[in-house]
Protein backbone atom coordinates (compact mmCIF):
# COMPACT_ATOMS: atom_id res chain seq x y z
CA UNK A 1 0.00 0.00 0.00
CA UNK A 2 1.28 3.52 -1.02
CA UNK A 3 2.37 5.43 2.10
CA UNK A 4 0.26 8.39 3.11
CA UNK A 5 2.92 10.98 1.73
CA UNK A 6 2.47 9.77 -1.78
CA UNK A 7 -1.40 9.42 -1.23
CA UNK A 8 -1.97 12.98 -0.42
CA UNK A 9 0.20 14.26 -2.93
CA UNK A 10 -1.75 12.39 -5.81
CA UNK A 11 -5.01 13.96 -4.29
CA UNK A 12 -3.78 17.30 -4.50
CA UNK A 13 -2.57 17.06 -7.63
CA UNK A 14 -6.12 15.39 -8.54
CA UNK A 15 -7.88 17.91 -7.04
CA UNK A 16 -5.98 20.99 -9.51
CA UNK A 17 -6.65 18.55 -12.31
CA UNK A 18 -10.24 18.77 -11.66
CA UNK A 19 -10.58 22.53 -10.89
CA UNK A 20 -8.73 23.37 -14.53
CA UNK A 21 -11.39 20.50 -16.34
CA UNK A 22 -14.39 22.16 -14.68
CA UNK A 23 -13.08 25.74 -15.65
CA UNK A 24 -12.53 24.97 -18.80
CA UNK A 25 -16.24 23.29 -19.43
CA UNK A 26 -17.83 26.43 -18.15
CA UNK A 27 -15.53 28.39 -20.58
CA UNK A 28 -16.67 26.28 -23.50
CA UNK A 29 -20.13 26.44 -22.27
CA UNK A 30 -19.88 29.98 -22.51
CA UNK A 31 -18.71 29.79 -26.15
CA UNK A 32 -20.86 27.23 -27.33
CA UNK A 33 -23.85 29.19 -26.97
CA UNK A 34 -22.61 32.02 -28.89
CA UNK A 35 -21.50 29.65 -31.63
CA UNK A 36 -25.22 27.43 -31.30
CA UNK A 37 -26.54 31.04 -31.47
CA UNK A 38 -25.08 31.89 -34.52
CA UNK A 39 -24.83 28.74 -36.82
CA UNK A 40 -28.76 28.40 -35.94
CA UNK A 41 -29.39 31.64 -37.28
CA UNK A 42 -27.50 31.10 -40.25
CA UNK A 43 -28.68 27.15 -41.49
CA UNK A 44 -31.78 29.17 -43.09
CA UNK A 45 -30.09 31.19 -45.16
CA UNK A 46 -27.72 28.74 -46.19
CA UNK A 47 -30.00 26.24 -46.99
CA UNK A 48 -32.07 28.62 -48.96
CA UNK A 49 -29.52 30.33 -51.23
CA UNK A 50 -28.21 26.64 -51.94
CA UNK A 51 -31.46 25.75 -53.60
CA UNK A 52 -31.72 28.96 -55.07
CA UNK A 53 -28.47 28.36 -56.73
CA UNK A 54 -29.44 24.51 -57.85
CA UNK A 55 -32.13 25.78 -59.37
CA UNK A 56 -30.69 28.43 -61.39
CA UNK A 57 -27.63 26.36 -62.53
CA UNK A 58 -29.72 23.34 -63.34
CA UNK A 59 -30.50 25.03 -66.97
CA UNK A 60 -26.61 26.48 -67.47
CA UNK A 61 -24.90 23.74 -68.56
CA UNK A 62 -21.87 25.67 -68.90
CA UNK A 63 -20.81 27.14 -66.15
CA UNK A 64 -17.35 27.09 -64.66
CA UNK A 65 -18.42 26.05 -61.18
CA UNK A 66 -21.44 23.51 -62.67
CA UNK A 67 -18.73 21.53 -64.66
CA UNK A 68 -18.93 17.56 -63.87
CA UNK A 69 -15.40 16.37 -65.39
CA UNK A 70 -14.15 12.89 -64.85
CA UNK A 71 -12.33 12.52 -61.50
CA UNK A 72 -8.86 12.43 -61.71
CA UNK A 73 -7.59 15.46 -58.89
CA UNK A 74 -9.42 15.76 -55.87
CA UNK A 75 -9.18 18.29 -53.01
CA UNK A 76 -10.24 17.57 -49.62
CA UNK A 77 -11.28 20.01 -47.46
CA UNK A 78 -10.39 18.89 -44.05
CA UNK A 79 -11.78 20.94 -41.02
CA UNK A 80 -10.36 20.47 -37.63
CA UNK A 81 -9.90 22.66 -34.52
CA UNK A 82 -6.59 24.43 -33.46
CA UNK A 83 -6.75 23.16 -30.02
CA UNK A 84 -7.37 19.36 -28.10
CA UNK A 85 -9.15 18.50 -25.42
CA UNK A 86 -12.15 18.10 -27.05
CA UNK A 87 -12.73 14.21 -26.99
CA UNK A 88 -13.01 12.44 -30.49
CA UNK A 89 -13.90 15.87 -32.36
CA UNK A 90 -11.02 16.16 -34.60
CA UNK A 91 -10.21 12.26 -35.31
CA UNK A 92 -13.41 11.73 -35.95
CA UNK A 93 -13.23 13.95 -39.06
CA UNK A 94 -9.64 12.74 -39.88
CA UNK A 95 -10.79 9.13 -39.59
CA UNK A 96 -13.64 10.00 -42.33
CA UNK A 97 -10.88 12.22 -44.84
CA UNK A 98 -8.53 8.89 -44.38
CA UNK A 99 -10.64 6.67 -45.46
CA UNK A 100 -12.43 8.91 -48.17
CA UNK A 101 -9.06 9.29 -49.82
CA UNK A 102 -8.64 5.21 -49.42
CA UNK A 103 -11.76 4.20 -50.39
CA UNK A 104 -13.59 6.55 -52.97
CA UNK A 105 -11.10 8.23 -54.19
CA UNK A 106 -8.36 5.45 -54.66
CA UNK A 107 -7.75 5.86 -57.92
CA UNK A 108 -7.34 9.57 -57.77
CA UNK A 109 -4.99 12.09 -56.99
CA UNK A 110 -5.98 13.19 -53.62
CA UNK A 111 -4.86 16.60 -52.49
CA UNK A 112 -5.65 17.78 -49.20
CA UNK A 113 -6.47 21.43 -47.63
CA UNK A 114 -6.13 21.54 -43.63
CA UNK A 115 -8.23 23.58 -42.00
CA UNK A 116 -7.53 23.62 -38.29
CA UNK A 117 -3.67 22.72 -36.75
CA UNK A 118 -4.57 19.13 -35.98
CA UNK A 119 -5.66 18.31 -39.43
CA UNK A 120 -2.24 19.79 -40.37
CA UNK A 121 -0.31 17.88 -38.04
CA UNK A 122 -2.36 14.63 -38.86
CA UNK A 123 -1.91 14.94 -42.34
CA UNK A 124 2.07 16.66 -42.68
CA UNK A 125 3.57 13.30 -42.49
CA UNK A 126 1.04 11.80 -44.94
CA UNK A 127 1.34 10.84 -48.33
CA UNK A 128 -1.21 13.19 -49.70
CA UNK A 129 0.03 16.64 -51.49
CA UNK A 130 -1.17 19.71 -49.40
CA UNK A 131 -2.12 22.50 -50.10
CA UNK A 132 -2.48 24.34 -46.85
CA UNK A 133 0.30 26.92 -47.40
CA UNK A 134 -0.33 28.08 -50.70
CA UNK A 135 -3.42 29.99 -49.62
CA UNK A 136 -3.35 34.03 -49.49
CA UNK A 137 -4.32 33.28 -45.96
CA UNK A 138 -3.72 31.28 -42.98
CA UNK A 139 -6.71 29.08 -43.35
CA UNK A 140 -5.69 27.93 -39.10
CA UNK A 141 -6.51 31.79 -38.23
CA UNK A 142 -9.44 31.28 -39.55
CA UNK A 143 -10.95 30.55 -36.47
CA UNK A 144 -9.26 33.45 -34.36
CA UNK A 145 -11.86 35.46 -35.83
CA UNK A 146 -14.33 33.97 -37.64
CA UNK A 147 -15.88 36.14 -40.20
CA UNK A 148 -17.47 36.02 -43.66
CA UNK A 149 -14.68 38.66 -44.99
CA UNK A 150 -12.03 36.61 -43.52
CA UNK A 151 -13.35 32.83 -45.11
CA UNK A 152 -13.77 34.21 -48.97
CA UNK A 153 -10.42 34.71 -49.83
CA UNK A 154 -9.87 31.18 -48.49
CA UNK A 155 -13.13 29.83 -50.62
CA UNK A 156 -11.91 32.24 -53.81
CA UNK A 157 -8.95 30.57 -54.05
CA UNK A 158 -10.37 26.84 -53.60
CA UNK A 159 -13.40 28.19 -56.86
CA UNK A 160 -10.16 29.96 -58.65
CA UNK A 161 -8.07 26.23 -58.55
CA UNK A 162 -11.51 24.49 -59.68
CA UNK A 163 -12.07 26.58 -62.69
CA UNK A 164 -8.55 26.25 -63.70
CA UNK A 165 -9.12 22.28 -63.58
CA UNK A 166 -6.42 21.86 -61.58
CA UNK A 167 -9.13 19.99 -59.34
CA UNK A 168 -11.76 18.35 -60.63
CA UNK A 169 -14.17 18.20 -57.41
CA UNK A 170 -14.13 19.41 -53.78
CA UNK A 171 -15.05 17.64 -50.87
CA UNK A 172 -15.83 19.18 -47.35
CA UNK A 173 -15.02 17.72 -44.05
CA UNK A 174 -16.61 18.22 -40.87
CA UNK A 175 -18.87 18.14 -37.59
CA UNK A 176 -21.67 19.16 -38.35
CA UNK A 177 -23.36 20.79 -35.07
CA UNK A 178 -26.67 19.00 -33.86
CA UNK A 179 -26.12 19.34 -29.78
CA UNK A 180 -23.92 20.20 -27.24
CA UNK A 181 -23.30 16.12 -26.86
CA UNK A 182 -23.63 14.81 -30.61
CA UNK A 183 -21.54 16.12 -33.53
CA UNK A 184 -22.35 14.70 -36.83
CA UNK A 185 -19.39 14.07 -39.25
CA UNK A 186 -20.51 15.47 -42.60
CA UNK A 187 -18.96 15.03 -46.08
CA UNK A 188 -20.54 17.55 -47.98
CA UNK A 189 -19.47 18.57 -51.74
CA UNK A 190 -18.52 22.03 -52.23
CA UNK A 191 -17.69 22.12 -56.05
CA UNK A 192 -18.91 21.45 -58.98
CA UNK A 193 -22.46 22.40 -58.19
CA UNK A 194 -24.76 19.38 -57.99
CA UNK A 195 -28.17 19.85 -60.14
CA UNK A 196 -31.52 19.73 -58.21
CA UNK A 197 -32.75 15.83 -57.70
CA UNK A 198 -35.47 15.48 -59.98
CA UNK A 199 -38.19 13.01 -58.39
CA UNK A 200 -41.53 11.93 -59.30
CA UNK A 201 -43.36 14.23 -57.47
CA UNK A 202 -42.09 17.42 -59.26
CA UNK A 203 -43.84 17.08 -62.81
CA UNK A 204 -43.63 20.69 -63.55
CA UNK A 205 -41.20 22.67 -64.02
CA UNK A 206 -41.59 26.30 -62.68
CA UNK A 207 -40.75 29.59 -65.44
CA UNK A 208 -39.69 32.76 -63.31
CA UNK A 209 -38.68 35.54 -64.59
CA UNK A 210 -35.17 37.20 -64.16
CA UNK A 211 -33.72 40.82 -63.79
CA UNK A 212 -31.61 41.09 -65.79
CA UNK A 213 -31.03 37.77 -66.78
CA UNK A 214 -30.56 34.50 -65.71
CA UNK A 215 -26.80 34.12 -66.48
CA UNK A 216 -26.25 37.76 -64.22
CA UNK A 217 -27.60 36.37 -61.35
CA UNK A 218 -25.98 32.80 -61.68
CA UNK A 219 -22.50 34.90 -62.22
CA UNK A 220 -23.73 36.71 -58.69
CA UNK A 221 -25.29 34.16 -56.63
CA UNK A 222 -22.55 31.01 -57.34
CA UNK A 223 -19.57 32.68 -55.75
CA UNK A 224 -21.77 34.38 -52.95
CA UNK A 225 -23.26 30.82 -52.27
CA UNK A 226 -19.97 28.68 -52.26
CA UNK A 227 -18.33 31.54 -49.54
CA UNK A 228 -21.58 31.02 -47.63
CA UNK A 229 -21.02 26.79 -47.82
CA UNK A 230 -17.83 27.10 -46.40
CA UNK A 231 -18.68 30.06 -43.22
CA UNK A 232 -21.71 27.91 -42.24
CA UNK A 233 -19.00 24.30 -42.52
CA UNK A 234 -16.65 26.34 -40.20
CA UNK A 235 -19.32 27.64 -38.14
CA UNK A 236 -20.78 24.50 -37.21
CA UNK A 237 -17.21 23.35 -36.81
CA UNK A 238 -16.69 25.77 -34.08
CA UNK A 239 -19.82 24.66 -32.28
CA UNK A 240 -19.31 21.11 -32.63
CA UNK A 241 -15.72 22.21 -31.32
CA UNK A 242 -17.23 23.59 -28.32
CA UNK A 243 -19.67 21.11 -27.31
CA UNK A 244 -17.16 18.40 -27.83
CA UNK A 245 -15.09 19.87 -25.40
CA UNK A 246 -17.40 21.14 -22.91
CA UNK A 247 -18.67 17.19 -23.04
CA UNK A 248 -14.99 15.63 -22.12
CA UNK A 249 -14.32 18.24 -19.30
CA UNK A 250 -17.25 17.21 -18.07
CA UNK A 251 -16.77 13.67 -17.92
CA UNK A 252 -12.88 14.27 -17.04
CA UNK A 253 -14.56 16.19 -14.30
CA UNK A 254 -16.70 13.82 -13.03
CA UNK A 255 -14.23 11.54 -13.28
CA UNK A 256 -11.15 12.86 -11.43
CA UNK A 257 -14.25 13.27 -8.81
CA UNK A 258 -14.03 9.98 -8.21
CA UNK A 259 -10.43 9.21 -8.52
CA UNK A 260 -10.24 11.56 -5.32
CA UNK A 261 -12.96 9.18 -3.50
CA UNK A 262 -10.98 6.31 -4.35
CA UNK A 263 -7.60 8.54 -3.17
CA UNK A 264 -9.67 9.54 0.06
CA UNK A 265 -10.35 6.01 0.93
CA UNK A 266 -7.18 4.67 -0.18
CA UNK A 267 -5.70 7.70 2.26
CA UNK A 268 -8.06 6.90 5.56
CA UNK A 269 -7.35 3.09 5.11
CA UNK A 270 -3.38 3.74 4.97
CA UNK A 271 -3.65 6.32 8.29
CA UNK A 272 -5.78 3.54 9.89
CA UNK A 273 -3.18 0.77 9.40
CA UNK A 274 -0.35 3.16 10.45
CA UNK A 275 -2.29 3.84 13.76
CA UNK A 276 -3.17 0.52 14.13
CA UNK A 277 0.28 -0.31 13.92
CA UNK A 278 1.83 1.96 15.96
CA UNK A 279 -0.71 1.04 18.74
CA UNK A 280 0.41 -2.53 18.40
CA UNK A 281 3.91 -1.52 19.00
CA UNK A 282 2.54 0.45 22.12
CA UNK A 283 1.38 -2.66 23.50
CA UNK A 284 3.60 -4.78 22.62
CA UNK A 285 7.14 -2.78 24.63
CA UNK A 286 4.37 -2.30 27.61
CA UNK A 287 3.94 -6.05 27.46
CA UNK A 288 7.74 -6.33 27.10
CA UNK A 289 8.70 -4.48 29.94
CA UNK A 290 6.05 -5.70 32.29
CA UNK A 291 7.21 -9.38 31.65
Amino acid sequence: MANLKEVRNRITSVSSTQQITSAMKMVSAAKLRKAQDAVTAMRPYAGKLKSILKNLSASISDGKYSQQREVKNVLLVVITSNRGLCGGFNANVIKAAGRLAREEYKGANVTILNIGKKGGDFFKKGTYANITGDMAKNPNELFDNLTFANVAPVAEKIMEMFAAEKFDKVELIYNMFKNAAVQITTVEQFLPVMPPEVTSTKKHSVDFIYEPNQEEIVKTIVPLSLKTQLFKALRDSLASEHGARMTAMHKATDNAGALIKELKLMYNKARQAAITNEILEIVGGAEALNG
